[in-house]
């Protein structure tokens, strides 16, 4: 073992020692503090990453049910594998698939010499085009992952190919700044769209039943709109200055994109049959959300692009990278399952409350919303974050004399979108997104922080006072 791994072994395996060592906390039982321990350890493993991420996700899941952490020997084992049966996770791998068809018939290379065509003389402006596609699908999608695995992602891999950025010592020429684009857009406008982020409709369903208050489609908009305006058409820009690509400017990008695309001569049988699934799944995803899942409508279309001969079957076994995403996110979907199974996420929404005692009502909220929003760094789903948290911390602040309720419950779901790109298993998009290979480890987890600090930051600066104000 050479010395750099194993410095990046050790940390984790100090975490897991120190917080084993340590007393559990009064109100949580020996197990459920081991579990956390190990979990713990798992997350400073995925930063540090000695191994690659998906054998670190493995071998939590391995070492959690081998010890009966989360129940009986019959409930580990389910346990583990119930991370392969999350519908998010398998969505996230027919997006690869899609991604692959548009490589396949070249459809994905056309759309992308368009887009240079038309804004490709500034890197700049790139960023602006993949932020307006999220922005123009995002009002009709409630699955941010269909909506960025299914139709953003698949084009803007293909724009930073045609420059000669490719994953690994290219990707900072152009692909990882347009990645990183793509994800915080989707961040904003998950937030900014009631109908943008399935959390979101989840999340007032709960504040229905939590608290009996509504909130329509208008209320939900204007209640972000000014905010994440200015999130919307910050992100591009910000992310230009802290992780500038290398490629600003192309002045002959519009000549070179129209030869390509002469050279690449009339659309083909097979990228019109991409096109027509891409747009029948993105029509079913829109508005066929009653009667059949985004990733049942995902699978299906995969079925017919395999039939039709878009991709074929050897290229779907061959995908490696999708493969990876599958057992990476399938196993950190179990894990992050497992603190709600074993009671440390009721404890610790419980322990949360005793901050707030004698504090005025404004900081109380702002003390309730820093903390469910940070705490997301535990979760790898945000309807999974929803459903485990949102309801205790909905009961906690209902019983706080002069709370304004529909203020707390609005400024709670709103974070769902922002969370999202916290972490590289944070949610769908972030996962597609980090798989893509143009984000390094290291700058994923960078950017995670200073953005979700930033957009904590201005949240609580911003739009608190704001919706108070809105809604008095």
């Amino acid at each position: 073992m050479n010395g750099k791994l194993l410095m990046n072994v050790m940390p984790p395996l100090v975490v897991w020692a120190a917080l084993l060592a340590a007393p559990a906390p009064e109100g949580l039982s020996p197990s459920a503090w081991h579990y956390f321990a190990m979990f713990a350890a798992v997350i400073v493993g995925l930063i540090l990453e000695p191994v690659p991420g998906s054998i670190i996700g493995l071998l939590g899941v391995s070492l959690a049910a081998a010890f009966h952490l989360v129940g009986t020997p019959s409930e580990s084992v389910k346990w583990a594998l119930s991370g392969f049966s999350n519908s998010t996770v398998w969505l996230i791998f027919v997006a690869y698939m899609f991604g692959l068809g548009y490589e396949k018939t070249g459809l994905g290379r056309r759309i992308a010499l368009t887009l240079v065509r038309f804004l490709g003389k500034k890197t700049l402006g790139l960023g602006y085009a993949v932020a307006l596609s999220d922005f123009c699908l995002g009002p009709f999608m409630p699955s941010n992952t269909a909506r960025s695995g299914g139709t953003i992602y698949p084009i803007v891999r293909n724009i930073p190919e045609i420059f000669g950025s490719f994953p690994g010592e290219t990707a900072r020429k152009m692909g990882a700044y347009l990645m990183w684009t793509g994800l915080a857009t989707c961040a904003v406008t998950s937030t900014l769209f009631l109908t943008a982020n399935a959390p979101n409709l989840l999340g007032l369903e709960l504040v229905g039943k939590t608290m009996k208050v509504g909130v329509t489609w208008r209320e939900w908009l204007l209640g972000i709109l000014p905010l994440g305006m200015i999130f919307f058409l910050a992100v591009p820009l910000i992310t230009y200055w802290l992780y500038p690509p290398e490629i600003k400017t192309c002045k002959q990008a519009e000549s070179w994109a129209i030869e390509e695309l002469s050279k690449m001569g009339g659309v083909t049988r097979k990228e019109i049959l991409m096109m027509t699934l891409a747009i029948v799944a993105l029509i079913l995803w829109i508005f066929a959300g009653a009667w059949i899942d985004a990733t049942m409508v995902a699978i299906a279309v995969l079925v017919v692009m395999i039939l039709t001969g878009v991709i074929a079957w050897n290229d779907l076994l061959g995908y490696r990278q999708a493969w990876n995403m599958l057992i990476w996110f399938g196993t950190l979907v179990a894990l992050a399952d497992g603190l709600k199974i074993v009671g440390f996420l009721k404890w610790f929404a419980g322990a949360t409350q005793g901050l707030t005692q004698g504090l005025p009502i404004f900081w109380v909220i702002v003390l309730m919303v820093a903390i469910y929003y940070l705490v997301h760094y535990m979760f790898a789903s945000l309807t999974a974050h929803a459903t485990a948290l949102l309801p205790v911390f909905l009961a906690a602040v209902a019983a706080i004399p002069d709370m304004p309720l529909k203020t707390i419950a609005m400024l709670l779901c709103y974070t769902s979108g922002i969370s999202c790109l916290l972490t590289p298993y944070a949610s769908g998009p972030s996962a597609i997104y980090y798989g893509s290979g143009y984000i390094e480890r290291k700058d994923f987890w960078r950017l995670g922080a200073v953005f979700g600090a930033l957009f904590l930051m201005l949240f609580l600066l911003l739009e608190v006072p704001y919706l108070q104000w809105l809604l008095s």
